[in-house]
């Protein structure tokens, strides 16, 4: 048995390592994964990076919306950058006031980056998704203005999946509709229509970074896990790809959604895919809230068609949080649909740990860190993917380029003839549709020439927008 003594010295060493031996235990992904990411690659003699700067030396100002998570607050405090701090989102005139002069803007899913807000934007240079989607980014005209558009596609995955978990043994042993009882005193104890999972199917629409990581989680419980998607996955385990959606309908007692909202998707299940289901199957839906028809769910569980149902998105959620927000008002069904029995309804919680957002905010904090200080453009969900090895720190009179421009012939030529005078060490360009962006790293070039190379690059016909770092 360990000595007083012994204990006294373990819990020194957790106060030396930063972490308190009574906190609660997080996810190694958000030290392990991520700290390797953000290591720097490898450089010459010098060992270190030089750091570069932008053309224009006001400080980078930052617009942070709807409680990002303090790590990407600490991220861009520590690069020195002007941060301002909202823990909701904010009104759309209110919204056009703030933007006009950041530089950069992260959001979450309920602000809305309209072609109106961003015409605001002068200064704008990249915009940080906070979570999964980047459809309430008109990311076509941020494209046409030069911003760049970066997301964290899968750091809240494994929070998804385990909430989905969750709800499939929540609604097979109907547990919200015992928990209410219980809270308002009526003891129910039944067992009829109450399963174990253990053997039911599994079946998963959209087999990505969630729906791979559902099935792995749903085999370990002892189910058989069926999969649709619009291409062919390897599968994980053993669970197998269906080649329709309606046979997975058909086979499944389960079904959850895991796929964009596209127009494709919108209202994937109603009325004649939850006629095609089994009867008692039970839906999930922690995606899109288009992906489901609504109304046509809430007949099928009147019916009896289906047997229990967990919604944790919908066509249209409250900007805030807040007493009588989720009504007929937001939804004209919400009043219908809330009298339904073992219907599971959650805030859009599906990426809400501690873990999730943390890692969230690294992800998206660093990448975008990265666009603003170097330029580099790796992830952007709009954006031709450019990036070069950073500069070392004995390079002297050195500058980056970064040039985005129309994708059409001829522009390099124009920009090389004027950096022509200097010695180009590196070059990479690429184009996505219509946009085209180049970095380009050149040397012997003074401080004094800087805003004539500037100057010249930005009287170019084609170009969308240029900074250049030193």
């Amino acid at each position: 048995m360990a000595t007083p003594e012994q204990i006294q010295n373990l819990q020194n060493s957790f106060e030396r390592a930063g972490i308190s031996p009574n906190a609660v235990s997080t996810s190694p992904s958000q030290t392990s994964y991520f700290q390797s990411k953000m290591r720097p690659r490898a450089m010459s003699m010098s060992g270190q990076a030089k750091p570069l700067k932008p053309f224009n030396t006001e400080d980078i100002k930052i617009l942070l919306l709807e409680n990002v998570n303090q790590t990407a607050i600490d991220i861009f405090e520590g690069q020195g950058y002007q941060v301002e701090f909202h823990k909701g989102s904010l009104p759309e005139e209110e919204l056009i006031e703030k933007i006009q002069n950041v530089h950069a803007i992260g959001i979450r899913s309920k602000t809305k980056l309209t072609q109106k807000v961003l015409s605001a934007a002068k200064n704008l240079v990249v915009i940080g998704c906070f979570c999964i989607g980047t459809n309430q980014v008109d990311l076509d005209f941020a494209a046409t203005k030069g911003v760049a558009v970066f997301n964290s596609p899968f750091s809240n995955s494994r929070s998804v999946a385990e909430l989905v978990i969750a709800e499939i043994i929540s609604l097979a042993r109907q547990l919200g509709d015992r928990s209410i009882e219980l809270h308002t005193g009526t003891w129910n104890k039944v067992s009829a229509k109450c399963w174990e999972v253990r053997g039911k199917t599994l079946g998963i629409i959209g087999y990505g970074h969630i729906g791979s990581q559902l099935s792995v989680l749903a085999e370990a419980l002892g189910m058989n896990v069926l999969y649709y998607d619009v291409v062919m996955i390897m599968a994980l385990g053993n669970s197998k790809q269906v080649s329709t959606l309606n046979e997975l309908l058909e086979k499944s007692d389960f079904i959850t959604c895991h796929v964009p909202a596209t127009p494709e998707t919108k209202n994937l299940l109603s009325g004649p895919q939850f006629a095609a289901m089994k009867d008692g199957a039970y839906v999930i839906n922690a995606s899109r809230g288009t992906v489901i028809d609504i109304p046509a769910l809430i007949k099928a569980m009147q019916s009896g068609k289906i047997a229990g149902a967990a919604l944790d998105v919908y066509p249209n959620e409250p900007a805030k949080n807040g007493a009588g927000l989720f009504s007929d008002e937001l939804n004209p069904w919400i009043s219908e649909l809330v009298q339904l029995r073992n219907l599971i309804l959650t805030p859009h919680i599906g990426g809400s740990t501690e873990e999730a957002q943390s890692a969230i905010g690294i992800e998206v904090g660093t990448a975008l860190t990265k666009y603003i200080n170097e330029g580099a453009s790796v992830g952007a969900v709009n954006f031709p993917e450019v990036s070069l090895r950073a500069l070392d720190l004995d390079k002297a009179d050195v500058a980056r380029v970064l040039y985005i421009h129309q994708n059409v012939p001829g522009v390099l030529k124009t920009v090389n003839n004027i950096l022509a005078d200097h010695n180009i060490e590196k070059q990479y360009s690429d184009s996505q549709g219509e946009i085209a962006y180049m970095i380009a790293d050149i040397s012997g070039v003074t401080q004094g020439e800087i805003k004539s190379l500037y100057e010249a690059l930005s009287a170019t016909p084609l170009k969308i927008a240029i900074r250049v770092l030193y």
